[in-house]
């Protein structure tokens, strides 16, 4: 179920559902209501047109919802179903311009939520059989966050941290202008300590030379390996021990994700699940 709490900050769903629809239909759908009487009522549905997994059921059942509270939706495939071409997702019945209204908004959430997971299940299932766990990144559409990193769940995929402000991860630009990794690392925990926060801290390495740093000043939970070769993403993993969690990140693809996991890291980010998916091809049409 997608929803927003008080650790997720941004635009409620009503609020996200709200301002979608007003920047799409502005002061009027005007061609339903030059082309259809207002009291026009029939059947819709959502239709799968490419095998894949499906994901923001729950959320187009909240814009149509929102949109007229009078229909009468009827979910015919679960968030997170495997689907195939043909099957129809929901059934809708009631107002035909209340469903044209949400109709667009409800696509374009179903469609790449529904890539996204399907993307997210492909590499889950390419890594199954070894410890690794599938993370997603802050690599999003603004304002449409929390939905994608539902699509990753529901693709069997885990979250990484949701934005800034529930976990210090200090990357490449933070070492760079603080001055290094063991004085990143110091203020990172002396600031947790002033501010009386309980955040986890996980910090970027560029070479073995710097997991090495981490390894004499510790003081975090979790090393990202960003970039390694296999080789040294291997050394780096039997030098570190299992004494922190380890995350391997940087260009990871379908092809090198396997090899990747079997280096024995505990993570694996891949941006791509958020950034560069494709969506999945869905739409909805009128019964006749």
């Amino acid at each position: 179920m997608i929803h927003n709490n008080a650790e997720t900050p941004g635009l409620s769903i009503s609020q996200f559902i709200a301002f979608s629809l007003n920047e799409d239909i502005g002061d009027g759908d005007h061609t339903s209501l030059a082309c259809i009487n207002s009291s026009e009522v029939g059947k819709a549905i959502v239709k799968i047109k490419e095998d894949g997994i499906i994901a923001g059921v729950d959320l187009a059942v909240k814009i149509l919802e929102y949109v007229d509270s009078s229909l009468d939706v009827k979910v015919l495939l679960k968030e997170g179903s495997k689907v195939k071409i043909n099957d129809i997702a929901i059934e809708i019945e009631g107002n035909i311009q209340s469903v044209l209204k949400a109709e667009r908004l409800l696509l374009n959430c179903m469609q790449r939520m529904s890539g996204i997971a399907t993307a997210t299940a492909k590499l889950v299932d390419r890594i199954s059989g070894t410890n690794a766990k599938l993370l997603d990144t802050r690599k999003t559409t603004p304002n449409f966050r929390v939905f994608e990193k539902q699509a990753v769940k529901t693709g069997g995929g885990y979250n990484h941290r949701f934005g800034l402000f529930d976990m210090i991860l200090i990357k490449d630009n933070h070492i760079d202008a603080c001055g290094g990794i063991t004085k990143a690392i110091q203020k990172a925990n002396d600031y947790l300590k002033i501010k009386n926060k309980k955040l986890l801290i996980e910090i970027e390495t560029r070479s073995i030379d710097e997991v090495k740093e981490v390894l004499r000043y510790g003081n975090v939970n979790r090393i990202m390996l960003d970039n390694f070769s296999t080789e040294k993403l291997k050394e780096a993993v039997d030098l570190i021990n299992h004494s922190f969690e380890t995350e391997a990140s940087g260009g990871i693809t379908f092809e090198t994700i396997r090899e990747v996991a079997e280096c024995g890291v505990d993570y694996i980010s891949v941006g791509a699940l958020t950034h560069s998916y494709k969506s999945l091809d869905i739409s909805l049409k009128i019964a006749r």
